[in-house]
């Protein structure tokens, strides 16, 4: 078992990870940037390292200030969370070259299902189902018009090297591929320096449905059911809930199933999750798969009382799992609680948090890594905390959820609650009648703002 492992992340992911070495009696070594000193991560790891200053390029995306970090500290390990550094092939192959152990997936790995088009043409290798379109990348827009075709309207283009909704255009019409084309690769050029394209077919009224699984080194997999995503904004998730309340037995099986043989295909190791599309007719699309632990792991935890990051550090070090395929026992809703005024765009709303009150009781529990007094940088994500409610059933976790939230006071930024609590009142997400089109139509109420 590894002696000391360094978090190269911040935040809550870098907190929760730290708790778990604790839980597990390895030492634990926090990174930080300037912006972060006073971050919790910071506070409760046995050693810390200041990388860099506040600019994420130049320290936690600054692989060479991250190994030398885990040297001077004598980490034999370093556990990447999620973004930054999470699903780079390079930085897992640097890793590697220095004899430090990657708590994350291998360099091959990445590569294969990092890239959308070479990921979707793995999956048809498999034997999984995958949606309609162009066989991976396209290189010319004659042949963009020859896909759409054959595919079908409505199409959607997407960039090969996405992520976050980037680089994506639904187009309905043949008159509007050539735009959507251009302003697409644009943008994808822009945001991750690679426009290569490729197309799938639209699937209408789609739920996004994930399969926690978790891959050992003997090529073994598992999963430990679905998470439902389908709540989102702009491609950025706002909540999920486990178990799916579109999910049946037999749909849990199938998926399952499937996203195990994918794992096993590809002899996957470490924690992972197989993404899916689902239409309103129960047929299932593989979408892509994400190499990493994700930000909304604790309700799988929640359901079937596992913890996933001890899992990934047992599975990095060598030890078998069980192999047991894990189906949810109770219901868990989680709610990202992001610094952003709902009342105004989300805008984003960094500044010094001059009261908090956590939420608590039976069945609550808040991760996060912010604190009265705490000064939330403008350099990172927004997300300052996950509130994550489970109980007996659907609407048990719902009606914990309101409490909780009414409970959740934070003052002197704006943030997400209000929105959160106005969610939990919708006739449409309590009755679990939603799509990822949910946040299309969704009017928030500016009459309970605090």
């Amino acid at each position: 078992m590894f002696k000391k492992v360094l978090i190269a992340n911040r935040g809550e992911i870098a907190l929760r990870v730290i708790r778990t070495c604790k839980e597990m009696g390895i030492k634990t070594v926090a990174v930080y940037s300037t912006a972060d000193a006073e971050s919790l991560h910071v506070k409760f790891a046995d050693e810390a390292v200041c990388i860099g200053p506040a600019a994420s390029s130049e320290s936690y995306l600054k692989m060479s200030n991250i190994i030398a970090a885990a040297e001077i500290t004598n980490a034999d390990a370093i556990h990447p969370g999620y973004g930054f550094l999470s699903e780079n092939a390079k930085f897992s192959k640097i890793c590697e070259e220095h004899q430090i152990k990657f708590i994350g997936a291998s360099e091959d790995m990445i590569n294969r299902m990092g890239d959308k088009a070479n990921a979707k043409a793995t999956m048809i290798a498999a034997g999984v189902p995958v949606v309609p379109g162009s066989e991976g990348v396209i290189e010319t827009f004659e042949d963009c018009i020859k896909v759409a075709k054959e595919t079908g309207y409505p199409v959607m283009l997407k960039a090969s090297a996405g992520g976050g909704g980037k680089g994506m255009r639904a187009v309905w019409k043949e008159e509007d591929l050539q735009n959507a084309w251009e302003s697409a690769r644009a943008e994808s050029k822009a945001a991750f320096g690679n426009d290569d394209m490729y197309m799938e077919k639209l699937i209408e009224e789609p739920r996004h449905i994930e399969i926690q699984i978790v891959g050992d080194s003997t090529g073994k997999a598992c999963h430990l059911s679905e998470r439902d995503c389908s709540i989102q904004r702009r491609h950025q998730k706002l909540t999920e809930e486990v178990p799916s309340p579109f999910m049946t037995t037999a749909l849990r099986k199938k998926m399952g199933e499937a996203a195990v043989k994918a794992a096993e295909y590809i002899k996957y190791e470490g924690a992972g999750t197989v993404e899916f599309l689902v239409d309103k007719h129960r047929n299932f699309y593989f979408m892509e798969m994400n190499t990493r632990i994700q930000v909304e792991h604790p309700i799988t935890e929640q359901v079937i009382d596992f913890d996933l990051i001890r899992e990934q550090i047992l599975v990095a070090a060598g030890v078998p799992i069980s192999g047991k395929n894990y189906l949810p026992q109770l219901h868990s809703i989680e709610c990202r609680i992001n610094a952003e005024d709902p009342f105004n765009d989300f805008r984003p709303s960094p500044g010094k948090i001059t009261t908090l009150h956590a939420p608590g009781g039976h069945g609550v529990r808040l991760d996060t890594h912010v604190y009265a007094g705490y000064s939330i940088p403008p350099n990172y994500d927004s997300m300052i905390a996950k509130l994550i409610t489970t109980a007996q059933t659907r609407e048990e976790a719902i009606n914990k959820m309101k409490r909780a939230l009414d409970e959740f006071v934070i003052e002197g930024i704006k943030t997400t609650i209000p929105f959160h609590r106005q969610l939990m009142d919708h006739p449409d997400y309590r009755a679990g009648n939603y799509t990822t089109k949910f946040m299309e139509d969704f009017v928030i109420e500016k009459q309970i703002e605090e």
